[in-house]
């Protein structure tokens, strides 16, 4: 921070730094209308440097439901505000790839999504060895396409949903919204891989409900087909309908 404002700064190092770091994501930025970006490379490393975005993360809005409290009209307004963010994204062309719980930014001027690594817009080559964001936020399908190829994998607004729906059951409970004890997984002594197979063949959701309704509706999203999830925007309306 300074007199003039805020910059959030990205370093990138080791092989496939100028990939992720430049080609990915600032590449993503500087396609993006409301961003800006400045990127370049100091001896191996490479970085590029960003306004900062001052506001709460989802995570952040989240803490009074996680804290037990029954004020609940801003967790419930900011989840709503990031399904509509996502549905911009996407209504744009774009697929995020790693929407997770500090990845959607609650500014005065509304809700912006950042960290665009594993971002691609459609009808474009998405980037080669996709590996994912987040195991635990992996929709099932996306999973299996990580385990058994070809590359690319494809991220989709489909997974994307999925991955969204999995943010906001954790921001409610503290916890991913798989149960990996139900099915004797130890998940700090099990490998990625493993876990993407496990998710593949399907693993119940917890059993953590602060917000029973609320999160009725996510879970309908984590156990539908693909075909049959909604879309970013319906699960806003769907949202709205939920009370305390």
């Amino acid at each position: 921070m300074g007199p003039l404002g805020g910059a959030a700064i990205k370093l990138g190092y080791g092989a496939e730094a100028a990939e992720i770091t430049v080609a990915r994501e600032a590449a993503t930025l500087d396609a993006l209308p409301d961003r800006t970006v400045v990127a370049g490379r100091s001896g191996a490393d490479v970085w590029y440097v960003t306004p900062w975005l001052d506001g709460p993360s989802i995570w952040d809005l989240f803490r009074p439901v996680r804290d037990g409290s029954r004020d609940r009209a801003t967790p419930l307004g900011g989840a709503v505000a990031l399904c509509r963010a996502v549905a911009g994204f996407h209504a744009a062309g774009w697929v995020h790839g790693d929407l997770q719980p500090a990845h959607g930014i609650h500014t005065a001027s509304g809700v912006r999504l950042i960290d665009f690594a594993w971002s691609w817009r459609e009808g474009t080559v998405p980037w080669r060895n996709f590996d994912g964001g987040i195991t635990h936020l992996l929709a099932p399908e996306l999973a299996a396409w990580i385990n058994t190829g070809p590359q690319p994998v494809k991220p989709s607004p489909a997974t994307d949903v999925y991955a969204l729906a999995g943010t906001l059951w954790t921001c409610a409970t503290g916890r991913w919204p798989l149960d990996y004890e139900a099915i004797g997984i130890t998940v700090k002594d099990t490998s990625p891989a493993e876990l993407r197979q496990a998710i593949t063949a399907g693993i119940p959701l917890t059993d953590a409900r602060p917000w029973p309704r609320f999160q009725d509706v996510l879970a309908d999203v984590l156990t539908a087909r693909a075909s049959e999830r909604p879309t970013a925007g319906k699960l806003a309306e769907c949202l709205l309908e939920v009370s305390s």
